[in-house]
Parts: structure tokens; C-alpha cells; sequence
């Protein structure tokens, strides 16, 4: 019994560590609207993976205010960006079809490349991503610049934005520009994830 709780302990801790900077992830491929992607495709470009939660109040600050939608329509043509719902079945947040997907892109005024389901949270803990916003950068070479929250002000509160420090915002010009980033973690907030 003591063997198997010790295994149990070890998968946990292992599932649980968030991917260094500078690692390539395995490829992931993942249905969603409007269109299914594989992580693999979009190499050669700077990918931003946003985790999403449609009733998680950090989410709805930064939609409702149309800061990430403003975010992702300014990148758009710059990176590959895929919001991704890793909420489990029966947990806030999941997304049960293509057609709910569609209708929640739609609502939120998305721009990114497609917002993608991940109900079984394979690709959540591949990441680790532990909130929702939680943000992940990778390069063109396919490994991971950034990590971390969507700015410097962990609050519910729209008014905040304005005061806050935009990391994603700040390490994709940082990226872009050919510099490195100069926040590469920073320390995500929000909901949790709900696996």
C-alpha cells in the first residue's frame, strides 16, 4: 500500500511541474472553432496560448473590458493565438461541442486562431497552467519564452487594467522586436483551473 501511495505522490508532483522556458512541448492537437489545430503546424511563428474559463470573474474582467479581445486582434497577424478551455466535464467553464465554442468566440469577440477544447486537460497539464488567464509564449523554434499572467495587478476589478503592467503584451514586443524578454515568468492569477 505505502509502494502505491508513493507512486501515486510521484505521478502527482511530476503532472503538476510547469514546463521551463526554453523547452519545447510535445505537440498537441486539439478540435475547436473555427478550426481544429496541431501545435506542430504553427511552428515558425510566435504561438500565445491563453487558458480560458467563460465564468471566472479574472476571465470576465479582461473580456468584458475587451482587453484580451483587443490583444488578440493587434496580434493577429503577428502570432498564432489559441484559447484554450481546459475545463472538465461538469466544472465552470466547459465547453461541451463545437457549437458552444462557436457561440462563446462569437460573444467574446475573439480574434484568436481558434478557441480550443481540452476537456480531458491533457494539454493544461502538459503546461501546468493553474489559472484561468494563464498565459504561455513560444517561439518560432517552438519553445517557451514566456510564462506567467496576463499583467502586474491580480484583481477582478476591470478598473485596474489601466494601471497594470501588460506582461503578454510587453514580452510579444519584446519577442517581436528580436529582444529578449525581460519578464519571462511572472506569477499568473485568476480561477483555477477546473480539471
Amino acid at each position: 500500500m505505502k509502494s502505491v501511495f508513493s507512486i501515486f505522490l510521484l505521478s502527482f508532483s511530476l503532472s503538476t511541474l510547469a514546463l521551463e522556458n526554453g523547452v519545447v512541448p510535445k505537440n498537441f492537437e486539439l478540435s475547436g472553432h473555427p478550426k481544429s489545430i496541431q501545435l506542430n503546424d504553427l511552428k515558425g511563428k510566435y504561438v500565445v496560448l491563453e487558458w480560458y474559463n467563460e465564468g471566472c470573474p479574472f476571465v470576465r474582467k479582461h473580456y468584458d473590458s475587451k482587453n484580451i479581445p483587443n490583444m488578440q486582434k493587434k496580434y493577429q497577424d503577428k502570432v498564432s493565438w489559441l484559447t484554450i478551455a481546459s475545463s472538465a466535464q461538469g466544472k465552470q467553464g466547459y465547453i461541451e461541442n463545437i457549437s458552444k465554442a462557436q457561440e462563446l468566440y462569437t460573444k467574446e469577440q475573439m480574434s484568436a486562431l481558434s478557441l480550443l477544447l481540452d476537456s480531458d486537460g491533457s494539454v493544461g497539464n502538459q503546461f501546468a497552467a493553474k489559472t484561468t488567464p494563464h498565459f504561455f509564449i513560444i517561439d518560432p523554434a517552438g519553445k517557451v519564452v514566456y510564462q506567467g499572467g496576463v499583467d502586474s495587478i491580480a484583481s477582478a476589478n476591470p478598473a485596474d487594467i489601466e494601471e497594470a503592467d501588460n506582461y503578454v503584451a510587453m514580452a510579444l514586443e519584446e519577442a517581436l522586436a528580436g529582444k529578449s524578454i525581460t519578464q519571462a515568468k511572472t506569477r499568473p492569477y485568476g480561477c483555477s483551473v477546473k480539471y
